[in-house]
């Protein structure tokens, strides 16, 4: 049995756990069932940036009129060199992992499944360890829904819909969450006829500016099935037949069908029955404000504890443990600095802090003000079809409750906000600082200038 100051289970966001404490001598286990660099290198946030970036260039210049440029021919797409390239770049990064890891004398890396079988005892690969420090990283996979006939068709998740050599002539997509919409409106972009299937609505979980922005302009590439789920799959000679259960009794034919109706934790095969760790009802790892679980000396970080759900959240969070455990003689509880998402659909949508029905539904006393893109220099320039930054502000101390933007650059854009909400600026703060003319952030300045005058 051997023994490690540290162990770690999942390569992704768990890695902020391994070199930096291997680096100060201490002997560390990482063990990891799939391929190195967890769920955002290999089959997340990487590969479907990689994938979106073109699909946004093609969104771009659809409908170039409007700048006066007319575009005659068609779009050559080598789908299959382009998916290769993406594929090959994400298998290339996670296989120089291992190497590094092997490399480094005082890490032990172990490409199996982990699975405890006592409170402190991992059996991995034949052997069985144990540690000081447990640290489990292990996120989540995708949910499948209980859908008749579903299990007997090679329907998509998104780990398939990143690998495909071909371009759907048809896709319907069950989903229209950040996941849905990013991956169904790439394919849309390339060619493909798309269908949304929402059990409830678009983007139910953002700001309804924002949601009503996004599918007025969306609708006019894909279309939107809301408040409505698949009852029925059939699947012949190539052809998906998906029957809805809204009143029409609408039936779907489609080349491809992708599942993205959210995501479950991977706490069903650890083994957990065998110590002390709790889960809560949906099977996420409960923690304390110090990210321990139930067992001491456990810690949990990312997808798998349920609180956030990004890369970005992650790793801050095994930031903080490597921080709070190895680095500071008293240890505090986390803070989380507000949290930012990012939706990289076309166009961008990104959001930090409180929607509007939030502030609303929590009494909140506050001023709703929507500054749009086309009401700046740059805006003028682009001649942007959809675009507007929403900032939320409360009266009383004039800080933003919550920020929310759609349209061009939205991911970078928002960081402006996500700084100054950290800062805990006040409106004047935002209107005090230079900004560079003609750029984007004069948008948001423009906003910050009308909820001033306001509130004056």
């Amino acid at each position: 049995m051997k023994h490690y100051d540290t162990i770690v289970i999942g390569s992704g966001g768990g890695t902020k756990l391994v070199r930096p404490v291997a680096d100060l001598g201490r002997k560390v286990a990482i063990a990891e069932m799939e391929s190195p660099g967890g769920t955002c290198l290999n089959r997340g946030c990487i590969p479907s940036k990689m994938l979106i970036y073109p699909a946004d260039i093609i969104h771009l210049t659809k409908d170039l009129s409007r700048l006066n440029i007319q575009k005659s021919d068609k779009w050559n797409i080598d789908f299959q060199s382009m998916i290769q390239r993406i594929s090959n770049t994400v298998d290339s990064e996670s296989a120089s992992i291992p190497p590094v890891y092997d490399k480094h004398p005082n890490i032990d890396f172990y490409p199996h499944r982990a699975k405890f079988i006592g409170e402190k005892e991992i059996s991995v690969g034949g052997e069985i360890i144990t540690g000081d420090r447990i640290f489990l990283a292990v996120g989540c996979r995708p949910m499948i829904p209980h859908i008749k006939g579903l299990d007997k068709t090679p329907y998509w998740t998104s780990r398939e819909a990143l690998r495909s050599e071909t371009i759907p002539k048809r896709l319907v997509v069950l989903g229209a969450g950040f996941i849905a919409l990013e991956l169904g409106m790439a394919y849309a972009a390339f060619g493909s006829k798309v269908d949304f299937i929402a059990r409830s609505r678009v983007l139910g979980e953002v700001d309804h500016d924002i949601r009503e922005a996004f599918c007025k302009h969306a609708s006019n590439t894909v279309n939107f099935y809301e408040n409505t789920n698949i009852q029925e799959v059939e699947y012949k000679d190539g052809i998906f037949k998906i029957q809805l259960t809204d009143d029409n009794d609408t039936i779907l034919e489609a080349d491809a069908l992708l599942i993205a109706t959210g995501i479950r934790p991977n706490t069903d095969d650890l083994g957990l029955e065998n110590t002390k760790i709790t889960l809560d009802r949906s099977g996420y790892i409960e923690t304390n404000s110090y990210l321990e679980t139930t067992q001491k000396n456990i810690f949990a970080l990312g997808d798998v504890i349920g609180r956030y759900f990004f890369r970005h959240s992650v790793n801050f969070e095994g930031e903080y443990l490597f921080d709070n455990l190895y680095k500071k003689e008293k240890q505090q509880p986390i803070h989380y600095p507000p949290m930012p998402s990012a939706i990289f659909t076309y166009p961008e949508i990104a959001n930090v802090g409180l929607t509007e029905e939030e502030c609303r539904n929590g009494g909140f006393d506050y001023l709703s003000v929507i500054h749009n893109y086309s009401g700046s220099a740059t805006g003028m320039a682009r001649l942007p079809e959809v675009g507007f930054v929403k900032i939320l502000v409360d009266r009383k101390t004039r800080k933003l409750l919550g920020t929310h933007i759609i349209g061009d650059e939205a991911s970078n854009l928002i960081h402006l906000m996500i700084f100054g909400m950290t800062m805990g600026s006040t409106i004047e703060d935002y209107l005090n600082m230079i900004y560079i003319h003609p750029a984007l952030p004069e948008i948001a300045r423009n906003a910050f200038r009308k909820a001033r005058d306001l509130l004056a």
